[in-house]
């Protein structure tokens, strides 16, 4: 196989940023449901060098696929411009997203622009794919932690998952590289799929804890999930996180722990000998809709107050137009005092099938 990348060049230039002077915030309060926005998600490109079955399928995803123009994309100073206003107004965490985020050229250059921005948790989550090569130069310019997604240890498994043969060895190269440079706690994101990869639930759960091979790092577990209209969503292909915590504890005994921030999306799990912890994601079985405080801003600038939305509202006309950082502040604020989201909590057949926005357009 060529495991060759074309990464994405970000030659485009916006109108001209206004100078970086302090941003003061206009204060958002909390949606219709009592919920903070402290969470920001930001998808950097919608293109990914994999096609996971869940998320990118090829059938959709093929080679002829009209991916965004590179005009369209947010330009890494208007990202970093939003960013900021973000952070003036409550959020504490940034995440970057896509598609793979390390497609996009140069993205170092955008990490330590974020890194910049006081009092900001800046994470990244990524395949793997080219995490082994971009491990040292992220940490140097400033990200603090990345979530690899991984599927399956064995490597039929996640070949056949991310559906483009790419061996499993270099994502455990990838995972190395990061926790030698120090991007940790590492956390790894698995979703699984009811006679897909379930049968590797307990293989990972057996390779990362922390008396074996690498000490500190988290295991997550995800419920297969409807994002997206692409993926073929079927209920009876969810393997409740209930059955995954059973599955593991029954030999290897699990403790339940206090979530480390309120909001958190993952139950938290620690094995009773002290060797590491796992999580559990149940958006499916579980909805945590109550407690959501996330936004997500899509590669062309969006703003989605909802993994599962139809629509999203335009930011990118409001940075290329000349409104000051005040006036993208109040239309924050308006956006999110409307937030009324809890799609999870309403899931049925029917909203199952509604066309929502793709995973790979606005991160998972």
């Amino acid at each position: 196989m060529n495991n060759r990348v074309l990464p994405l060049m970000d030659a485009r230039r916006a109108a001209p940023m206004p100078a970086l002077g302090k941003i003061v915030g206009v204060g958002i309060g909390v949606d219709q449901r009592g919920r903070q926005m402290r969470d920001l998600r930001i998808s950097i490109t919608d293109r990914c060098n994999f096609r996971c079955t869940y998320c990118m399928p090829k059938t959709v995803f093929g080679r002829d696929y009209p991916f965004l123009p590179r005009d369209e994309l947010l330009s890494f100073e208007e990202i970093a411009r939003v960013a900021r206003i973000f952070v003036a107004n409550g959020v504490n965490k940034i995440r970057l997203t896509g598609g793979e985020p390390l497609l996009r050229r140069n993205i170092e250059h955008l990490v330590e622009m974020l890194a910049a921005i006081p009092g900001l948790e800046l994470t990244l989550t990524t395949n793997g794919s080219l995490l082994a090569r971009k491990a040292r130069s992220l940490r140097d310019a400033g990200l603090q932690r990345v979530t690899v997604s991984l599927d399956a240890l064995d490597d039929l498994t996640f070949r056949k998952m991310n559906d483009v043969d790419f061996p499993v060895a270099q994502v455990l190269e990838g995972i190395a590289a990061a926790a030698d440079v120090g991007l940790a706690p590492l956390k790894v994101n698995m979703v699984v799929k009811r006679s897909t990869n379930d049968h590797a639930i307990l293989p990972m759960a057996r390779y990362f804890r922390a008396a074996n091979a690498s000490p500190g790092h988290i295991v997550r577990f995800i419920e297969y999930m409807d994002v997206g209209s692409s993926n073929g969503w079927k209920l009876d292909e969810v393997v409740p996180s209930a059955e995954v915590v059973q599955l593991i504890s029954a030999e290897l005994p699990l403790i339940a722990v206090d979530p480390n921030y309120p909001g958190e999306v993952a139950e938290r799990w620690r094995y009773r000998d002290g060797g590491g912890e796992i999580g559990v994601i149940s958006s499916v079985t579980q909805a945590f809709c109550a407690s959501c405080t996330r936004a997500r801003l899509s590669t062309d600038g969006s703003l989605y107050t909802c993994l599962f939305a139809q629509r999203g509202h335009d930011l990118r006309s409001l940075l290329r137009s000349g409104q000051s950082d005040e006036a993208v502040s109040a239309s924050l604020a308006a956006l999110w005092s409307a937030r009324n989201d809890n799609y999870s909590e309403q899931r049925t057949a029917e909203t199952s099938a509604l066309k929502k926005v793709e995973m790979s357009y606005i991160g998972g």
